[in-house]
């Protein structure tokens, strides 16, 4: 039988690329001592721009019972991050590329019985022309982030090196609430040296564990022969999988059986269930209307990275669980099998994607990597029914305008497609793609990563832009699969304003954007960026190095942003009320407002001991004007009752005589005011006609092209300066044309600037 060794404890850890640490006969007694999980950036890796980037190495010695002698022996690693070298007794199994996925080498000829033998890892985070992703907003940590196993088989059992998956897949070829259709597809080896004739047996049990249908066959393998072998199941009048309403899950017990013996077991836990989406209408999930409210998830942790532990995904699921999400974008990678079957327990939608981001590979033009991670997302995950859409892209237009990476995402859309027909892909577009690009038509649904109100434009921006896009594009489903802003809660403003780090700008902007998104019911999700804080070592954002501060919920996941209490009101069905900007306290202003978020419908207002007024909202937001604060501390309490049960929140305000200064985020573009990084030109004399051809440069290039270009270069350094590449996050917009950044700042990028800067480029030949 199939036995599983963790091997996680007591590995031996150096952080640099060591000579000859690939030897069984090397010394590590100078290395650190870690446990699995590890990462070597969990404190640099969100403290600035500097984090470690480089080869480490862990060894580990570990015994090999002699009852193992004549089994199949696999050592399996489930993340480590990004190109993995695996060493057993000095001798190289093959290296992984990739730092997502699961995947496993055969140790069974390398391995000595009952002695000890040695591993040794090589980890390197460094980017590489051949992995994706090559660039992205967030921080690469390296090390072995979650757990190693060594794995112990019947050299009869299903297959272990397909992609690391577990070898069985349950298709759902046809559901309904009457009956489901499946098929128990497995993958079958037999490793020994002679003929073997098996028994496989698919027994399906339902939440109680009564087995409610079977199937079986004979197989003969031959020796060495890997083969896939397909039963069907029907489950009558099934229960659906349906979502937080009732994710109910079902268990296929795999097994072999030769003689009177088992010879390999595994059970796959699996829900049953059907959707579609509707381009007017949004999603269904077997038949009946679900909104997608949706948020996305990083998944590293202050002070530890990547290498979290069960403990702190049930952490994070349980705060999403709170604020009432029906969705999660599992953003931009591929994440752990546990947290994956969490979501398949709590009833959550899933968006599951690769990290084909930002940037294609300049030299590896054929994707090799991005199509070997989505066969492995799709193949390690396809058990799970909480993933309804598997994602192929992100913002890879970033980049720049390349006839490969069009042909890349359609060969990824084909390669998803033949991989699970049974699920719809998306993917999520950069801002500045046009509602008319071929883009929104390549996958199943699309989605949009928007920043109204944050890097371009106003919040109220969204309505518009999503009316023209559903205008010219009907028949094609649209989510927006990012939007937000960033709160600090070291920050507060009565008069909160775009760009001034508030927890209050933070709150309105989710408000005022909500209200667009509930009143359009053909998106069919939306998805706030993020549910948590996260490291991104390129931001300096507000005087805090090395985060993303968009999250709803802090880094440390210690404090729930105001934001967070706005969602709960609107999406979850646990009653509570919730004075915001608790956080502000030193108040110079003689009355201010008080907000208040809350699922219920009246809400009394108490200040200081006496009642101040009740107030009844059917958006969720109670505003409480000219409240009277008295010098010193002031008692604010917030009460609604309902069916006999009183809810309460209560705040603390100090009237003092001046600001406090630590309220003020160290900005100088508060209110959108954006210092000006260019010089504005003067014309001299009249205005005169551009002629603007394919075979010159002009605002219609992206960065990119300009700056390739040595005349180009010197017209943008004239009018951008020439510090504008050494920004910290050109290397994410040098795929933006200049237009397309006009049309975000057009109080910025004049008209004056855009003919000053066309005049000069229009006159450089483009080298064809």
């Amino acid at each position: 039988m199939r036995k599983s060794i963790e091997i996680n404890e007591t590995w031996r850890f150096i952080r640099g690329d060591e000579e000859q640490a690939a030897s069984e006969l090397y010394k590590d007694d100078h290395w650190h001592t870690v446990n699995i999980p590890h990462t070597w950036n969990a404190i640099d890796g969100a403290n600035g721009y500097e984090y470690y980037q480089g080869a480490c190495w862990y060894r580990k010695a570990f015994a090999v019972e002699p009852s193992y002698e004549g089994s199949q022996l696999f050592i399996e690693f489930n993340g480590s991050n990004s190109i993995t070298d695996v060493y057993v007794n000095g001798q190289h199994l093959g290296q992984h590329k990739g730092g997502y996925s699961t995947f496993r080498f055969n140790i069974t000829d390398v391995v000595k019985h009952g002695t000890v033998n040695v591993i040794a890892v090589k980890v390197d985070n460094r980017v590489v022309d051949d992995v994706y992703p090559q660039k992205a907003d967030f921080t690469f940590y390296g090390g072995i982030y979650r757990n190693v196993k060594v794995v112990v088989t019947n050299p009869v059992h299903f297959d272990l090196m397909d992609h690391g998956s577990q070898g069985v897949y349950v298709v759902q070829d046809e559901v309904s609430k009457e009956r489901a259709q499946l098929s128990i597809r497995a993958n079958l080896v037999n490793d020994s040296k002679e003929e073997k004739k098996v028994r496989l047996w698919a027994d399906i049990f339902d939440a109680d564990h009564h087995r409610v249908t079977y199937a079986s066959k004979e197989v003969i393998l031959a020796a060495g022969e890997t083969r896939t072998e397909e039963m069907p199941c029907v489950i009558d009048h099934p229960t659906l999988w349906q979502g937080r309403t009732n994710p109910y899950m079902y268990s296929a017990n795999l097994s072999m059986t030769s003689f009177n013996d088992t010879i390999d077991e595994v059970s796959i836990p699996f829900g049953v269930r059907y959707f579609h989406v509707d381009p007017e209408k949004g999603f269904f999930l077997n038949g009946e209307h679900l909104p997608l409210h949706g948020v996305s998830r990083h998944q590293d942790r202050k002070d530890m990275g990547w290498a979290i532990t069960e403990q702190e995904q049930v952490e994070d699921m349980a705060y999403i669980r709170e604020i009432g999400a029906s969705s999660i974008r599992l953003a931009h990678y591929q994440h752990s099998q546990y947290f994956y079957d969490l979501c398949d327990k709590e009833g959550m939608v899933v968006w599951a994607e690769i990290p084909f981001i930002s940037v294609m590979s300049q030299n590896e033009l054929e994707g090799i990597n991005a199509k070997q991670q989505m066969v492995e997302l799709i193949r390690q995950n396809y058990n799970h029914p909480s993933i309804v859409f598997w994602g192929i892209q992100n913002e890879i237009q970033i980049g720049g305008e390349r006839p490969e990476v069009r042909r890349l995402v359609k060969e990824l859309h084909d390669l998803t497609k033949k991989e699970d027909p049974t699920r719809l892909t998306t993917m999520a577009n950069v801002l500045f793609v046009s509602e008319e690009d071929e883009y929104n038509r390549m996958t199943d649904v699309i989605g949009y990563n928007k920043y109204y109100g944050w890097y371009h434009g106003k919040a109220e921006d969204f309505a518009p832009w999503l009316d023209k896009f559903h205008r010219i594009n009907p028949d094609v489903p649209l989510c927006i699969s990012e939007y937000g802003a960033e709160g600090i809660v070291q920050y507060h403003s009565a008069d909160p304003k775009v760009k001034d780090y508030t927890e209050e700008y933070h709150a309105l902007f989710h408000e005022t954007v909500w209200k667009t998104f509930e009143k359009r019911p053909f998106l069919w999700a939306t998805y706030v960026w993020n549910m948590f804080d996260f490291g991104a070592n390129i931001r300096d954002e507000g005087g805090v190095q090395g985060r993303n501060n968009k999250g709803l919920v802090s880094y440390d996941r210690k404090i729930k942003k105001d934001a967070f209490y706005m969602y709960k009101a609107h999406w979850s069905e646990e009653k509570f009320v919730h004075i915001t900007s608790k956080r502000h306290v030193d108040r110079a202003e003689s009355s201010i407002s008080v907000k208040v978020y809350s699922n219920l419908d009246n809400v009394m207002l108490y200040v200081n001991g006496s009642e101040f007024q009740h107030k009844t909202s059917a958006d969720k937001v109670f505003i409480f004007e000219h409240v009277s604060l008295v010098e010193g501390m002031n008692d604010i309490r917030a009460v609604a009752i309902e069916d006999n049960a009183q809810y309460v929140d209560i705040a603390k305000f100090n009237k003092v005589e001046e600001s406090n200064p630590s309220y003020e985020a160290p900005v100088e573009e508060k209110g959108g005011e954006v210092t000006n990084w260019f010089q504005m030109p003067d014309l001299d004399g009249e205005i005169e006609e551009l002629q603007f051809t394919d075979d010159v440069y002009s605002t219609r290039c992206t960065f990119k092209e300009l700056f390739e270009n040595k005349d180009a270069a010197v017209v943008l350094n004239k009018y951008l300066g020439e510090s504008f590449r050494e920004r910290p996050t050109y290397s994410m917009t040098q795929g933006f044309k200049i237009d397309t950044l006009a049309e975000m700042a057009p109080e910025h990028f004049t008209d004056k600037l855009l003919y000053a800067l066309n005049r000069e480029l229009t006159k450089i030949k483009m080298n064809k």
